[in-house]
């Protein structure tokens, strides 16, 4: 491994060019392991992904980058993403209205929304605020030990009122797990809310897939081999789809879970939730702000203006609008999307121009209690699997989980664990 301790230069070989796989071959190769990564397809990154369109930067499916997860300050230079940053709130439309909530700590100048009766009442305020409060401070380790419930018993335990959970909440978290009913781990829940608090939801400015770009771009030359797809693992390492083997003293799966079972059988495939994104250029943005909007009735899950919180996401003259909806296509099409968003933003919809639709299938893990924030990697010996099934449906998830791999093949390698032999070379 570099250090005297081997005879040679331990190879490890990573199966997909996701977050798990890229923060797993970057450890590894840190610490003076050979490494070499196959990804099938024409670039990093997974489903986190951005493609260039007439101008327009399109992620693959609405994502936002969160700057307080842990393995993202570890293994990113945060400074070359040029972050732009969200309003640090939502705009809701509930059965009373429009409501705004916005962090008062970051915008004093908006705390009067947050006066009771104009967001939410008074019991609820005091209950959001002790939440976050206990959320943002008490240790990370103790929220992870805690006790597994839903998050929707979270929410009532808290001292939230139903009406509160279903017309706020509930439409702005179901956006962050892809399920409409909060049955998502408290756990999780409670995670996901402290790095919210803590840190700032952002878009980089080259798009999402600036992320893992940029992450691949740390990994020594020669390290990533794009359009090169695994038809099998051997005895010996892996065989590529045209009949090439590599050897390998350890192969780490690291792509989704179906791919992973395939490869790896035996391997859990946790249901999945599927979001589908409709993006929309306008001749002027329907929201001069760079704030999320919810919807009570998930007729939608949620809509902003993505130029509003990077220009470089339209060319000039243009907005682009992101919308996205639980599932597969809504009932209706992209017609009904934008009925609803001319709802939604009070304006006239009829003139956007769709620009494209993405449905992204098995998007996230389905994580209900109880749902283990981590998995160990080791399946057999010299064969692992990571990704963020094996932890939590996020980018931290995915990085953790790749880092979690290459601990555990490190160790394995250090301690002389048996691995497939294979020619030398």
């Amino acid at each position: 491994m570099g250090n005297g301790r081997h005879r040679r230069t331990s190879r490890a070989v990573v199966v997909g060019g996701g977050f798990a796989g890229l923060a797993c071959a970057f450890d590894l190769g840190r610490a003076g392991v050979e490494v070499e990564l196959h990804e099938a397809s024409d670039a990093v990154g997974g489903r986190v992904r951005t493609d260039r369109r007439d101008g327009f930067l399109l992620d693959r499916g609405f994502q936002v980058f969160n700057t307080a997860y842990p393995q993202v300050r570890r293994l990113l230079p945060l400074r070359a993403l040029r972050l732009r940053p969200f309003t640090p709130g939502v705009l809701a439309h509930t059965p009373s209205g429009v409501l705004r909530l916005t962090d008062p700590t970051r915008r004093p100048r908006e705390a009067g929304s947050l006066l009771p009766g104009r967001a939410l009442g008074t019991r609820d305020l005091a209950a959001l605020a002790g939440l976050t409060a206990r959320d943002t401070l008490v240790p990370a380790a103790l929220l992870r030990r805690g006790r597994d419930r839903t998050t929707r018993a979270a929410l009532a335990r808290s001292g939230l009122t139903r009406d509160a959970v279903d017309h706020v909440l509930r439409p702005f978290l179901a956006g962050v797990f892809l399920e409409p009913d909060l049955e998502t781990s408290a756990r999780f829940f409670h995670l996901v809310w402290r790095s919210m608090a803590r840190g700032t939801l952002c878009l980089p400015a080259g798009g999402i897939g600036t992320a893992p770009r940029l992450l691949a771009a740390r990994l020594p030359e020669g390290t990533v081999r794009l359009d090169s797809s695994v038809r099998s693992l051997t005895d010996s390492g892996i065989l590529l789809q045209d009949g090439t083997e590599r050897p390998a003293d350890a192969v780490v799966v690291a792509t989704d879970a179906v791919t992973a079972a395939r490869l790896l059988p035996g391997t859990p495939v946790p249901p999945g939730r599927t979001v589908t994104t409709y993006y929309h250029a306008a001749g002027t943005s329907p929201l001069p702000e760079p704030t999320l909007v919810v919807d009570s009735t998930l007729t939608v899950l949620n809509t902003c203006v993505l130029s509003e919180v990077s220009g470089t996401y339209a060319p000039p003259g243009t907005s682009l609008v992101s919308t996205s909806v639980l599932g597969g296509d809504l009932p209706g099409g992209e017609a009904a999307v934008r009925r609803r968003a001319a709802e939604l933003y009070a304006a006239d919809t009829a003139g956007w121009q769709h620009v494209a639709t993405y449905t992204v299938e098995n998007a996230l893990p389905a994580m209900r209690p109880p749902w283990p924030l981590s998995r160990r990697t080791r399946v057999t010996a010299g064969r692992y699997v990571c990704g963020d099934h094996r932890a939590t449906g996020s980018v931290q998830g995915a990085l953790a989980s790749g880092s979690r791999a290459a601990r555990e093949v490190l160790a394995d390698l250090r301690d002389g664990t048996p691995a497939p032999d294979h020619p030398p070379g």
